[in-house]
């Protein structure tokens, strides 16, 4: 799985989910978190509506996946990641920061389901990441061609403080994850890119 690493002059590599789902570590779970599943969709995650997205989108396939495909604004760039992955991000105006960071990959990892409000808190401990502070999880949420599991999550990194969604879709061809990260100061403003593309994967 991918593994998302931002350093100082920005190496963003590809996120994700490789590592093992223990937990400990510097994590720290708000009172907004929900783990378990609800009858209906939870209110940090009432953005969520599958849905194709405009002409204006790029569309790129995840290598060795049947189905899986990524959008994200025409304005953003690929950019390099770990092999079998994509990503695209956009890099902060007069800076090498990157402000905004979507990752697809396919599912490698002992992440689960049930375990996923677990997993990645725990696999950013393990990247290097510090006071990874879970916002809010749910399970059973619908995609355009299947269902997954969610978490809203930020942390430090050496560089700044971050938060993303990341969610486990497990789509007609097996599980694939979608990450969408953008620089927690700047979320409110960046949060609704970041939701539509996660709203438009194909798993």
């Amino acid at each position: 799985m991918a593994l998302i690493r931002l350093t100082v002059l920005v190496v963003l590599a590809a996120a994700l989910i490789a590592a093992c789902g223990s937990g400990g570590g510097d994590i720290a779970s708000s009172s907004a978190a929900s783990a378990a599943p609800t009858a209906g969709i939870p209110a940090a995650f009432a953005w969520l509506h599958p849905a194709p997205v405009t002409p204006a989108w790029t569309l790129v396939h995840v290598p060795g996946t049947a189905t899986s495909v990524m959008a994200y604004p025409s304005s953003w760039r690929q950019i390099h990641s770990d092999p079998g992955t994509e990503s695209a991000a956009r890099v902060g105006p007069g800076s090498e920061l990157i402000a905004q960071y979507l990752n697809a990959t396919p599912q490698q990892g002992e992440e689960t389901l049930q375990n996923w409000s677990r997993f990645r808190p725990a696999h950013n401990v393990e990247e290097g990441d510090s006071h990874v502070q879970l916002l809010a999880a749910a399970r059973g949420l619908r995609f355009r061609n299947g269902h997954g599991s969610c978490v809203i999550d930020r942390y430090r990194t050496p560089a700044t403080t971050y938060q993303e969604i990341a969610c486990l879709v497990r789509g007609p061809h097996g599980g694939n994850v979608i990450v969408a990260t953008a620089l927690a100061a700047q979320w409110a403003k960046d949060a609704p890119a970041l939701e539509r593309a996660v709203s438009a994967f194909l798993a």
